[in-house]
């Protein structure tokens, strides 16, 4: 079942990170995932966790314009978790 609401929660945002956005829009992106769709990424304390260092990390490229290649690095340099949950979040997923 969290799958299937997953799939529903971000059907949408699939939809819209693909039309050609840029980077920048992306991160934005990510960064304005709602409490209900940031839940379903993290079922529990360990996602969360790592959700939590993912975000700060956004924040991070976002403010310093950190690049693409460099997010990537710093994702996996978070652990499995962490880029579970990125390629589960569209804006992150085109960066896998």
């Amino acid at each position: 079942m969290p799958d299937n609401r997953f799939d529903d929660l971000f059907a949408d945002a699939n939809e819209a990170f693909n039309n050609d956005k840029s980077y920048e829009d992306r991160l934005n992106d990510f960064k304005g995932l709602t409490e209900e769709q940031i839940n379903v990424l993290t079922p529990d304390t360990t996602s969360r966790e790592a959700y939590n260092k993912l975000a700060e990390l956004v924040n991070k490229a976002t403010d310093t314009n950190m690049s693409q290649a460099d997010l990537i690095t710093n994702i996996k340099s978070l652990g499995a978790i962490a880029i579970k949950i990125a390629k589960k979040v569209p804006a992150l997923a085109s960066l896998f």
